[in-house]
């Protein structure tokens, strides 16, 4: 099992989509945060990163009408037209179902044959793809994080590529294990896409060092890795000017 980091260099196109969704994300959370108690604004903090995750993703993925191509969306074909032309198979894994919509579009366009399931694929049709990937039918199976990470047995792929970090590590690991099993006779090579200088290469800067405590504390959650609200403000690049703490209660009457 080999693991690698694929850093991919964003378009002078997206790399000014991308500001323009971080800075935002900062005067959106600098004026709303001292409105709100201790949870609301983690609710809140994670809301926004979630919009700068999909935006270092794909641009379409933050404005459906952008006509900015996604240089990670590139890089992705090109690895499996290589992949292709040497006989291995992979699984693709996005958290973001639109983001595997914008894949299939690509994979059509390019004449890739695949698999697909995500959380609203019917028991039975999963069970079929599964069973015609496994036996030689797509050269990719794209799969949906949460609906795929556990459960599946598919060592007919001995590559897996996972489109964007996921705050738990040990979450991606089981993704990673529907090939890496029982039955595999081959090596399994795992790469992760990563958009250079985006919240992408901070979220597994936190995988490094929080590897250990998510496996031994988490046991496989799917949580932002108990990230403090500090931590994850951090992860913007900057921190909006008011201090993260719990929003002081109003004063009124008294309950009756």
């Amino acid at each position: 099992r080999t693991e690698i980091a694929l850093t991919i260099p964003l378009s002078d196109g997206e790399a000014a989509l991308y500001e323009q969704v971080r800075l935002a994300a900062i005067a959106k959370l600098d004026k709303a945060l001292p409105e709100l108690g201790v949870n609301e604004q983690r609710i809140q903090i994670l809301a926004e990163l979630t919009r700068l995750r999909l935006a270092a993703c794909h641009p379409r993925l933050h404005d459906p009408e952008s006509a900015v191509p996604s240089s990670k969306l590139e890089r992705l074909l090109e690895l499996l037209e290589e992949l292709r032309a040497e006989g291995h198979r992979a699984l693709v894994f996005s958290q973001f179902v639109g983001h595997l919509t914008l894949v299939r579009a690509a994979l059509d366009a390019a004449g890739i044959s695949y698999q697909y399931l995500d959380g609203a694929t019917p028991a039975a049709t999963r069970g079929a793809r599964v069973a015609a990937f496994q036996a030689g039918d797509g050269d990719v199976f794209l799969i949906s994080l949460k609906a795929g990470g556990t459960g599946l047995n598919l060592t007919a792929a001995d590559y897996v590529i996972h489109l964007d970090p996921w705050w738990n590590p040990a979450v991606e690991d089981q993704a990673s294990d529907r090939a890496h099993r029982i039955g595999q006779t081959r090596p399994v090579t795992i790469y992760r896409l990563v958009a250079a200088d985006t919240i992408e290469a901070k979220i597994l800067e936190l995988h490094a060092a929080k590897r250990d405590l998510a496996a031994a504390v988490l046991d496989g959650t799917d949580g932002a890795l108990r990230t403090t609200s500090a931590e994850l403000l951090a992860l913007l690049g900057a921190a909006p000017a008011t201090p993260v703490a719990a929003a002081p209660r109003a004063r009124g009457r008294a309950a009756r």
